[in-house]
């Protein structure tokens, strides 16, 4: 069974990724949604490879916003997708290519502990204005707080040096200026630009699965064509 390992970013569960989650496994495909949020970049970059590494034939990997930094640290990917993600190169963070925007610093919020958490209002302007209100009070309600540093952590290795990938550019994001993100897409093999904010996975899932399931079936092609299977 074709696999996707799916990566969300700071202060995202895995329960945001549901949709596309669920209508990939419909279409056949295993879908795997790692939990981040380990303290540091390195250990989140640890909790995806394990789960890459579980899987038997190398999967596809997308690495949402900050998820772009763990996915360029991750060994063992068919192919890598930047989903108004982040494409550090040696020695660079994600908080050094840019960071976050304006607005989206505006809506983070210290708490006691020295995490961050997001203003809820602020939060659904900035991560979903492009969905319907009920829909980014929903979103809102799943994100949770996050431990600091995460975003200054560089990468070990970078997969995109050697792996295929596909940068998608939001073009209404609010949260990462589109003009970096363009910078960064042209590290990757590949771009594509949606009209959407920060979160399609929230608003547009169906652009998600429709682009995995065309990179899922490119891969299956070139393995008929290779007239092997690549196993772990």
């Amino acid at each position: 069974m074709p696999a996707v390992v799916l990566v969300h970013g700071l202060y995202h569960r895995p329960e945001h990724f549901a949709v596309v989650a669920e209508r990939l496994r419909t279409a056949g495909s295993e879908a795997v949604v790692p939990e981040l949020h380990r303290g540091s970049l390195p250990a989140d970059t640890a909790a995806v490879q394990a789960a890459v590494d579980a899987l038997p034939e190398p999967p596809i990997v997308l690495g949402h916003s900050y998820g772009g930094s763990v996915i360029t640290g991750v060994r063992g990917a068919s192919h890598l997708v930047y989903l108004a993600a982040f494409v550090p190169d040696v020695g660079e963070s994600a908080a050094g290519l840019g960071g976050t925007s304006p607005q989206l610093q505006d809506a983070i919020s210290p708490e006691p502990d020295g995490s961050t958490s997001l203003y809820a209002d602020r939060a659904a302007a900035t991560l979903y204005g492009d969905c319907p209100e009920p829909l980014a009070a929903w979103a809102v309600d799943l994100l949770r707080a996050q431990a600091p540093g995460c975003g200054r952590g560089v990468p070990e290795c970078h997969s995109w040096k050697r792996t295929p990938s596909t940068y998608v550019i939001c073009a209404q994001d609010r949260a990462i200026d589109p003009g970096l993100q363009r910078k960064m897409a042209s590290r990757c093999t590949d771009v594509r630009e949606w009209q959407t904010g920060h979160s399609p996975f929230v608003g547009q899932p169906d652009l998600i699965v429709e682009l995995l399931r065309e990179l899922l079936a490119t891969n299956a092609a070139h393995r008929r064509d290779e007239g092997a299977t690549p196993t772990r």
